[in-house]
Protein backbone atom coordinates (compact mmCIF):
# COMPACT_ATOMS: atom_id res chain seq x y z
CA UNK A 1 0.00 0.00 0.00
CA UNK A 2 1.30 3.31 -1.19
CA UNK A 3 0.17 6.07 1.28
CA UNK A 4 -1.36 9.45 0.12
CA UNK A 5 -0.51 12.26 2.55
CA UNK A 6 -3.44 14.75 2.25
CA UNK A 7 -2.82 18.61 2.96
CA UNK A 8 -5.03 21.04 4.74
CA UNK A 9 -6.39 22.50 1.27
CA UNK A 10 -7.13 19.25 0.12
CA UNK A 11 -9.15 18.32 3.35
CA UNK A 12 -11.14 21.16 3.60
CA UNK A 13 -12.13 21.07 -0.34
CA UNK A 14 -12.92 17.52 0.06
CA UNK A 15 -15.52 18.39 3.14
CA UNK A 16 -16.87 21.65 1.35
CA UNK A 17 -17.18 19.62 -1.84
CA UNK A 18 -19.14 16.39 0.19
CA UNK A 19 -16.39 13.78 -1.74
CA UNK A 20 -14.77 12.94 1.45
CA UNK A 21 -15.56 11.01 4.60
CA UNK A 22 -13.10 12.11 7.51
CA UNK A 23 -12.32 9.20 10.17
CA UNK A 24 -10.92 10.58 13.62
CA UNK A 25 -8.99 7.74 14.65
CA UNK A 26 -8.40 9.45 18.03
CA UNK A 27 -9.76 8.89 20.98
CA UNK A 28 -13.13 9.47 21.84
CA UNK A 29 -11.71 11.85 25.16
CA UNK A 30 -9.28 14.16 22.27
CA UNK A 31 -12.51 13.49 19.78
CA UNK A 32 -14.93 15.55 22.53
CA UNK A 33 -12.25 18.72 23.37
CA UNK A 34 -11.80 19.43 19.50
CA UNK A 35 -12.54 17.99 16.27
CA UNK A 36 -12.64 18.91 12.25
CA UNK A 37 -16.26 19.92 11.37
CA UNK A 38 -17.97 17.11 9.56
CA UNK A 39 -15.19 13.97 10.93
CA UNK A 40 -16.86 10.88 12.70
CA UNK A 41 -14.84 9.47 15.25
CA UNK A 42 -13.84 5.75 14.75
CA UNK A 43 -10.88 5.00 17.73
CA UNK A 44 -7.88 3.11 16.36
CA UNK A 45 -8.09 1.42 20.21
CA UNK A 46 -10.85 -0.77 18.80
CA UNK A 47 -10.83 0.13 15.07
CA UNK A 48 -12.44 -2.23 12.73
CA UNK A 49 -13.69 -1.39 8.95
CA UNK A 50 -17.51 -2.49 10.36
CA UNK A 51 -17.46 0.56 12.19
CA UNK A 52 -17.09 2.85 9.12
CA UNK A 53 -20.49 4.36 7.85
CA UNK A 54 -21.57 3.59 4.37
CA UNK A 55 -19.21 6.35 2.43
CA UNK A 56 -21.74 6.38 -0.47
CA UNK A 57 -19.31 8.18 -3.20
CA UNK A 58 -17.23 9.99 -0.82
CA UNK A 59 -13.41 8.40 -0.46
CA UNK A 60 -13.12 8.00 3.12
CA UNK A 61 -9.19 9.89 4.26
CA UNK A 62 -8.27 9.27 8.00
CA UNK A 63 -7.14 11.83 10.37
CA UNK A 64 -5.29 11.54 13.44
CA UNK A 65 -3.49 14.29 16.10
CA UNK A 66 -0.06 14.61 13.82
CA UNK A 67 -0.79 11.93 11.17
CA UNK A 68 0.92 8.88 13.04
CA UNK A 69 -2.20 6.98 13.90
CA UNK A 70 -3.89 7.33 10.54
CA UNK A 71 -1.59 5.91 9.04
CA UNK A 72 -1.43 2.68 11.10
CA UNK A 73 -5.44 3.00 10.58
CA UNK A 74 -4.98 2.50 6.96
CA UNK A 75 -2.71 -0.13 7.75
CA UNK A 76 -5.49 -2.06 9.46
CA UNK A 77 -8.10 -1.38 6.95
CA UNK A 78 -5.98 -2.67 4.52
CA UNK A 79 -5.70 -6.19 6.72
CA UNK A 80 -9.13 -6.18 7.22
CA UNK A 81 -9.85 -6.21 3.85
CA UNK A 82 -10.80 -2.65 2.63
CA UNK A 83 -8.10 -0.81 0.28
CA UNK A 84 -7.73 2.85 1.71
CA UNK A 85 -4.67 5.11 1.57
CA UNK A 86 -5.36 8.38 2.20
CA UNK A 87 -4.71 10.57 5.33
CA UNK A 88 -4.65 14.08 6.54
CA UNK A 89 -0.55 14.13 6.95
CA UNK A 90 -0.77 17.15 9.71
CA UNK A 91 -4.17 16.04 11.41
CA UNK A 92 -5.74 17.83 13.86
CA UNK A 93 -2.88 19.60 15.26
CA UNK A 94 -2.28 21.14 12.14
CA UNK A 95 -5.79 21.98 11.58
CA UNK A 96 -5.60 24.23 14.93
CA UNK A 97 -2.35 25.63 14.48
CA UNK A 98 -3.88 27.25 11.14
CA UNK A 99 -6.57 28.43 13.13
CA UNK A 100 -9.35 26.58 11.24
CA UNK A 101 -13.14 26.61 12.98
CA UNK A 102 -13.46 23.30 15.00
CA UNK A 103 -16.23 21.36 17.01
CA UNK A 104 -16.51 20.29 20.61
CA UNK A 105 -18.86 18.37 22.73
CA UNK A 106 -20.10 20.22 25.80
Amino acid sequence: MTVVDLERDAIKAGLAEGTILLVDVREPHEFAAGHIPGSINVPLSTFHVAQLPEAGERRIVMSCAAGVRSVRALDMANEQGLALREHYRGGFKDWMSAGEPFDHDV
